[in-house]
C-alpha cells in the first residue's frame, strides 16, 4: 500500500472483512501500527482478533449481539449512540497519528443504514495525517464514497462449474 491511501473492500462476496485484516496483518509484519475498529458485526470473531494486540488494536463500541436491523427502535436508538462513539473514536486515531492503518469494517453499512452521510465520512477522513492509510469495507457503494478512495476492490462470489449438470 502506497502511503496515505483510503481503500475500500466492497461487494456481495465473502472475504472483505478478512481481506481487511490479512492486510493490516502484513502492515503489522512491517511494523506499522494499526487500529481495527469494528461496525454492525456480532462480537463473535473479536476473540480471536483480540489475540493480535498489542500489535492491532480491535475496537467494537456496539453493545447489542443481533443484527442491527432485528433490533428495536430503542435499541437502534442506543446502538447508534455507540457506532457514533466508535466514529469519534476513529477521528480521534486519525487526528493523533495514533496509526498508521485504520481499518473502518463494515463502514460502508453505516452509510448504507443512514447513521451517516458522506459528507460525515469525508470530515472523518479530512483529519488523517499525510502517511496515514484507511481500510474501509461494506457491500453498498456509491459514487460519492468512491471518489474517496486511491483503490476500490470489488469483491463477489462466482460460482463455477467444470463439469455440465447431467
Amino acid at each position: 500500500m502506497r502511503k496515505g491511501t483510503v481503500q475500500i473492500y466492497s461487494g456481495e462476496g465473502i472475504g472483505k472483512s478478512s481481506a481487511a485484516i490479512g492486510r493490516a496483518i502484513e502492515m503489522a509484519e512491517c511494523g506499522k501500527s494499526v487500529v481495527v475498529i469494528r461496525f454492525l458485526k456480532s462480537a463473535g470473531g473479536s476473540d480471536i482478533l483480540k489475540r493480535l494486540e498489542p500489535e492491532i488494536k480491535v475496537f467494537r463500541f456496539e453493545k447489542s449481539e443481533s443484527d442491527f436491523v432485528n433490533l428495536t427502535e430503542e435499541q437502534k436508538q442506543e446502538e447508534v449512540r455507540n457506532i457514533m462513539n466508535g466514529l469519534n473514536f476513529a477521528r480521534k486515531v486519525l487526528s493523533t497519528g495514533e496509526c498508521d492503518l485504520l481499518v473502518l469494517d463494515e463502514l460502508l453499512g453505516i452509510i448504507d443504514n443512514g447513521i451517516i452521510g458522506v459528507d460525515e465520512l469525508k470530515e472523518i477522513l479530512s483529519v488523517r495525517g499525510e502517511n496515514q492509510s484507511v481500510i474501509m469495507t461494506g457491500i453498498q457503494l456509491c459514487d460519492d464514497i468512491c471518489t474517496l478512495a486511491d483503490d476500490i476492490f470489488r469483491i463477489d462470489t462466482v460460482k463455477f462449474k467444470i463439469f455440465p449438470e447431467e
